[in-house]
């Protein structure tokens, strides 16, 4: 069964669940207070950490947030570097710092996104301590910003930013398994910025915008979105949110076929072979892993967080108060 029919709806087994739900709000609030009381010790690095992440379990957009934040620092005269897991990498030595030719299935699909994007260093590895260190240390970066680190609180943190899916919100707000939830959703009232992706209200929001779609097989070469209007295409999604990816295809007037996979798919030959012919679109994460055996007639869309004038401000804003000395 597909967790999201579970924690996005009013299904029954969700109620089945709430003992084991209890359990793990109960133990995620005993974690996040045993780090706060000093109990579990925490690191903090000779330089800022902005801390990107979400309360749920699957996509909200918050890896295109993540590079925004790095191309405003840029912007500002700093030297980013983003952290990330590596989610499903099988490589053994971490950290490492991954480049844009690095096997997204040693390193992780999103991590080789991130590298590809080539905005700046990117460090994966499990333990955000080594990887912030690791960082500092080859790169000499004045600001880490940690992909996904909310509930990392080994590393300490200056800014902490939600990523909340405009749609679907938290769901059935119960944490898992009953519902998508990470932490207890009284969480968000603790961080610093409650940021939405797309529709849902709020004072800070951004929204994801395609850029051309750029073929698999040769990434020079790039194509309007406007020219697959009216066209019947194969739209393929390996992410927490597939339905956002599908609806944006048709947002541009496509005739979308939906083959949604679970997030972080691992794509084989034979995936790609049962697709229909034509043209086939799918995401740039899903990209990475697909480019070795792509065809012809496969392409992807990048998508780029725009954010809304109070949201831009403020990160700026932010930004800056990082670097203020402290009296």
């Amino acid at each position: 069964m597909n967790p999201a029919a579970v924690w996005y709806g009013r299904h029954p087994l969700s109620l089945a669940l709430l003992p084991l739900s209890w359990l793990y709000c109960g133990v995620a609030r005993l974690r996040r207070r045993l780090y706060g009381s000093g109990c579990f010790k925490t690191w903090r690095l000779p330089c800022p950490v902005v801390v990107v992440g979400n309360l749920t379990v699957g996509g909200t957009g918050k890896t295109p947030l993540v590079l925004l934040v790095a191309e405003m620092a840029l912007e500002r005269g700093l030297r980013p570097a983003i952290l990330i897991r590596g989610y499903r990498g099988g490589g053994r030595d971490w950290p490492r710092s991954v480049t844009p030719d690095d096997d997204p299935d040693l390193v992780g699909d999103e991590p080789a996104l991130l590298a590809r994007r080539g905005i700046c260093p990117v460090i994966a590895g499990p333990d955000r301590v080594a990887d912030g260190q690791l960082a500092v240390a080859r790169h000499g970066c004045d600001l880490i910003i940690s992909d996904d680190g909310l509930q990392h609180y080994r590393l300490e943190r200056d800014l902490e930013v939600a990523v909340v899916d405009g749609d679907r919100g938290l769901g059935n707000g119960r944490c898992l398994p009953a519902g998508p939830l990470r932490e207890p959703r009284g969480r968000l009232a603790s961080v610093d910025l409650v940021v939405r992706n797309g529709a849902g209200g709020g004072d800070y929001g951004f929204t994801l915008e395609p850029d051309s779609a750029v073929s698999l097989l040769d990434p020079g070469a790039t194509r309007p979105l406007s020219a697959f209007r009216g066209l019947r295409v194969t739209a393929v999604a390996g992410i927490g949110n597939p339905g956002r990816f599908f609806a944006l295809l048709r947002a541009h007037g496509m005739l979308v076929e939906e083959w949604p996979y679970a997030d972080h798919h691992a794509f084989t030959p034979k995936d790609l072979a049962a697709w229909p012919p034509g043209p086939v679109l799918m995401t740039e994460k899903d990209a990475v892993k697909c480019a070795k055996f792509g065809a012809r007639n496969h392409w992807y869309c990048p998508v780029r967080a725009v954010p809304n004038s109070a949201l831009a401000d403020t990160l700026v804003a932010r930004l800056d108060s990082l670097f203020i000395p402290k009296v």
